[in-house]
């Protein structure tokens, strides 16, 4: 965890935190043992060494937090201006068909980049205020939900922004998913780790470790499984902090909670 040396005052949901030293992100520590918490925080399990939360929540004391960012469509329950959102044919604000309480923000041009950027770089602050070491920033395949709206240059463009904004308060930022970046992720975005799930599900699981190598998480999911956990993990090409979780991330003491890990 980073050392705190000031007290800030603005985007905290309780208590006393500081900003973090700038000179550079954090470091993404290797081929650690995850948990990943989107459904709610709880006490990780024994041996854990690296959480992902929620920009919500609250970091795990000393363990390397991971704060969830949607950086690439509007968290649910939030509205931005419609300007600033794709459009459908109809010039109602365009839904992921995945996550209906969420339009996916409109990055095509470098304007639309720099105003949807104050908006998220806000929880991206938030997250340094809280404690947290690093960003996980979600949905950036959006473009290809957006109905030829955007493209994968306007994702990479505007995730080049939000990453350097997260160095620049310490945090390391973690590519989520979209393979298809190749080294474009961690060379001309400047991701330091990766986020994919179900990697050995789509079999993709080498996208990520070739460029990142032991710096990659992979989640996968109890209702999609192509083979057995054992024989994921089995598996040389399963990245090293591998886990297996229910749909829902659910806290135990859920009917449907599940973790395990490789």
């Amino acid at each position: 965890m980073r050392i705190w040396v000031a007290c800030a005052s603005i985007l905290i949901l309780s208590g006393c935190t500081a900003a973090p030293s700038a000179d550079s992100p954090s470091v993404f520590p290797a081929g650690s043992v995850v948990d990943y918490q989107l459904g709610g925080k709880y006490p990780p399990p024994a041996g854990v060494t690296v959480v992902t939360r929620d920009s919500l929540d609250e970091p795990e004391p000393g363990l390397y937090s991971i704060c969830y960012v949607n950086g690439f469509q509007t968290q649910p329950g939030t509205e931005w201006p419609i300007e600033l959102v794709v459009r459908g044919d109809s010039g109602a604000a365009l839904v992921d068909p995945n996550w209906p309480d969420e339009n996916i923000i409109d990055v095509s041009t470098a304007a639309k980049r720099t105003d949807a950027a104050a908006r998220v770089t806000a929880m991206i602050d938030r997250c340094a205020s809280a404690g947290f070491d690093a960003v996980e920033l979600d949905n950036l395949d959006s473009y290809t939900r957006s109905g030829g709206a955007l493209t994968l240059g306007d994702a990479v463009d505007f995730a080049t922004i939000l990453v350097a904004h997260a160095h620049d308060l310490g945090l390391a930022a973690g590519q989520k998913n979209t393979g298809e970046l190749g080294t474009r992720g961690r060379d001309d975005i400047g991701f330091d780790f990766a986020v994919a799930e179900e990697c050995d599900q789509y079999e993709e699981c080498g996208s990520f470790t070739e460029v990142y190598g032991d710096r990659v998480i992979d989640i996968e999911y109890t209702d999609e499984l192509r083979r057995s956990f054992a024989e994921v993990c089995a598996d040389a090409a399963t990245p090293a902090s591998t886990i297996l979780r229910d749909r829902d991330l659910s806290p135990p003491g859920s009917s449907g909670y599940v973790y395990d890990r490789c």
